[in-house]
């Protein structure tokens, strides 16, 4: 029972990862799929920052209350500089695709999955 509630942030991250994957998979409204895809996207960015958190660290500067030879004593800073660019580009991501949601919309009315392809097929 430790185990569980020792890594319930990984747990609070993986049931954000199937809430995005159902979302993606299961869903045929568009704007629900891209909201599924950005769920997902965060989780795995949560997962990425949590995954580089070391309790009782400092930053990589230097203090001379910290030894230089125990790097244990330092955190990681290219995994959080690298997820902060992940949500750059997802947020630039996220509105190019409602943007072009509303192009499709506009053109077809419609944002269901399967009356957008009979749609196209019409074409």
């Amino acid at each position: 029972m430790s185990f569980f509630l020792g890594h319930y942030a990984y747990w609070f991250i993986i049931g954000l990862l199937l809430i995005g994957f159902y979302a993606i998979i299961f869903k045929r409204n568009l704007v629900k799929q891209v909201i599924g895809l950005s769920i997902f996207q965060t989780s795995i960015i949560l997962f990425w920052v949590a995954s580089a958190v070391k309790w009782n660290a400092t930053v990589p500067i230097y203090d001379p209350a910290f030894p230089l030879e125990e790097t244990a004593n330092y955190i990681n800073p290219l995994p959080h500089t690298l997820m902060l660019t992940a949500i750059v580009v997802g947020v630039a991501t996220l509105g190019v695709a409602f943007a072009l949601l509303i192009t499709i919309y506009k053109h077809y009315k419609t944002l269901d999955e399967e009356e957008l392809i009979k749609e196209m097929k019409r074409w």
